[in-house]
Protein backbone atom coordinates (compact mmCIF):
# COMPACT_ATOMS: atom_id res chain seq x y z
CA UNK A 1 0.00 0.00 0.00
CA UNK A 2 1.29 3.39 -0.88
CA UNK A 3 2.59 5.40 2.05
CA UNK A 4 0.58 8.32 0.65
CA UNK A 5 -2.75 6.51 0.51
CA UNK A 6 -5.08 8.17 2.99
CA UNK A 7 -7.07 5.88 5.27
CA UNK A 8 -10.39 7.36 6.40
CA UNK A 9 -10.99 7.41 10.14
CA UNK A 10 -13.39 4.66 11.24
CA UNK A 11 -16.82 5.68 12.43
CA UNK A 12 -17.09 4.72 16.07
CA UNK A 13 -20.27 4.08 18.01
CA UNK A 14 -20.92 2.55 21.45
CA UNK A 15 -20.92 -0.99 20.02
CA UNK A 16 -17.56 -0.63 18.21
CA UNK A 17 -15.78 1.57 20.77
CA UNK A 18 -14.14 -1.37 22.66
CA UNK A 19 -12.65 -2.66 19.39
CA UNK A 20 -11.23 0.75 18.42
CA UNK A 21 -9.98 1.43 21.95
CA UNK A 22 -8.08 -1.87 21.80
CA UNK A 23 -6.68 -0.93 18.37
CA UNK A 24 -5.37 2.31 19.88
CA UNK A 25 -3.57 0.13 22.45
CA UNK A 26 -2.12 -2.10 19.71
CA UNK A 27 -4.47 -5.02 20.39
CA UNK A 28 -6.42 -6.86 17.68
CA UNK A 29 -9.76 -8.14 18.96
CA UNK A 30 -12.09 -10.69 17.40
CA UNK A 31 -15.40 -12.12 18.54
CA UNK A 32 -15.82 -15.35 20.46
CA UNK A 33 -19.13 -17.23 20.64
CA UNK A 34 -19.21 -18.55 24.19
CA UNK A 35 -21.87 -21.12 23.26
CA UNK A 36 -19.79 -22.82 20.54
CA UNK A 37 -16.24 -21.73 21.38
CA UNK A 38 -15.80 -20.48 17.79
CA UNK A 39 -14.14 -17.19 16.89
CA UNK A 40 -15.72 -14.84 14.37
CA UNK A 41 -15.07 -11.70 12.42
CA UNK A 42 -16.27 -8.96 12.49
CA UNK A 43 -16.73 -8.43 16.24
CA UNK A 44 -20.36 -7.81 17.12
CA UNK A 45 -22.82 -8.36 19.94
CA UNK A 46 -24.53 -11.37 18.38
CA UNK A 47 -23.01 -14.73 17.47
CA UNK A 48 -23.19 -15.55 13.74
CA UNK A 49 -23.40 -19.23 14.77
CA UNK A 50 -26.22 -19.19 17.33
CA UNK A 51 -27.65 -15.64 17.13
CA UNK A 52 -27.10 -15.53 20.89
CA UNK A 53 -25.64 -12.48 22.63
CA UNK A 54 -23.42 -14.81 24.68
CA UNK A 55 -20.29 -13.40 23.03
CA UNK A 56 -17.16 -11.58 24.07
CA UNK A 57 -14.25 -9.76 22.49
CA UNK A 58 -10.95 -11.59 22.84
CA UNK A 59 -7.45 -10.66 21.79
CA UNK A 60 -6.34 -12.51 18.68
CA UNK A 61 -2.76 -13.63 18.05
CA UNK A 62 -2.70 -11.21 15.12
CA UNK A 63 -1.25 -13.79 12.75
CA UNK A 64 -2.61 -15.72 9.81
CA UNK A 65 -2.15 -16.62 6.16
CA UNK A 66 -3.17 -14.95 2.92
CA UNK A 67 -6.26 -16.80 1.69
CA UNK A 68 -6.82 -14.65 -1.40
CA UNK A 69 -5.59 -11.30 -2.72
CA UNK A 70 -5.29 -9.04 -5.71
CA UNK A 71 -3.02 -6.14 -6.52
CA UNK A 72 -4.78 -2.96 -7.57
CA UNK A 73 -2.47 -1.24 -10.04
CA UNK A 74 -3.88 2.24 -9.62
CA UNK A 75 -2.22 5.59 -8.97
CA UNK A 76 -1.49 4.28 -5.48
CA UNK A 77 -1.09 0.48 -5.83
CA UNK A 78 -2.45 -1.60 -2.97
CA UNK A 79 -3.35 -5.21 -2.19
CA UNK A 80 -6.83 -5.99 -0.84
CA UNK A 81 -6.92 -9.49 0.60
CA UNK A 82 -8.67 -12.07 2.70
CA UNK A 83 -6.47 -13.23 5.56
CA UNK A 84 -7.37 -16.40 7.40
CA UNK A 85 -6.52 -15.79 11.03
CA UNK A 86 -4.84 -18.53 13.05
CA UNK A 87 -8.05 -18.61 15.11
CA UNK A 88 -10.09 -19.47 11.99
CA UNK A 89 -12.10 -16.46 10.76
CA UNK A 90 -11.27 -14.73 7.49
CA UNK A 91 -10.74 -10.97 7.54
CA UNK A 92 -11.06 -8.67 4.52
CA UNK A 93 -8.09 -6.32 4.80
CA UNK A 94 -5.08 -4.86 3.00
CA UNK A 95 -1.57 -6.27 2.80
CA UNK A 96 0.89 -3.43 3.41
CA UNK A 97 4.59 -2.55 3.84
CA UNK A 98 5.88 -5.08 1.32
CA UNK A 99 6.73 -5.79 -2.30
CA UNK A 100 3.26 -6.35 -3.76
CA UNK A 101 4.71 -8.50 -6.56
CA UNK A 102 6.14 -10.94 -4.01
CA UNK A 103 2.82 -11.78 -2.29
CA UNK A 104 1.59 -15.38 -2.42
CA UNK A 105 -1.50 -17.26 -1.33
CA UNK A 106 -0.63 -19.19 1.84
CA UNK A 107 1.99 -16.63 2.89
CA UNK A 108 2.22 -15.97 6.64
CA UNK A 109 1.23 -12.46 7.75
CA UNK A 110 0.90 -10.48 10.97
CA UNK A 111 -1.25 -7.55 12.00
CA UNK A 112 -0.02 -3.96 11.90
CA UNK A 113 -2.00 -0.87 12.81
CA UNK A 114 -2.10 1.99 10.30
CA UNK A 115 -2.93 5.57 11.29
CA UNK A 116 -6.06 7.15 9.88
CA UNK A 117 -7.09 10.64 8.87
CA UNK A 118 -8.16 13.22 11.43
CA UNK A 119 -6.63 11.35 14.36
CA UNK A 120 -9.07 8.46 14.17
CA UNK A 121 -8.37 5.04 15.60
CA UNK A 122 -5.69 3.04 13.76
CA UNK A 123 -6.94 0.37 11.37
CA UNK A 124 -5.63 -3.20 11.50
CA UNK A 125 -3.99 -4.40 8.29
CA UNK A 126 -1.47 -7.14 7.62
CA UNK A 127 2.15 -7.40 6.51
CA UNK A 128 4.32 -10.43 5.71
CA UNK A 129 5.51 -12.15 8.90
Amino acid sequence: MSANRAIPAPKEDPTTKPFWDAARAGKFLIGLCKDTGKHFWYPRGCSPYTLSNNVELVEAKGTGTIYSFTVMRSKEPHAPAYVELDEGPRVFTNIVDCDLDALKIGQKVKVVFKPTEEGGAPVPMFTPA
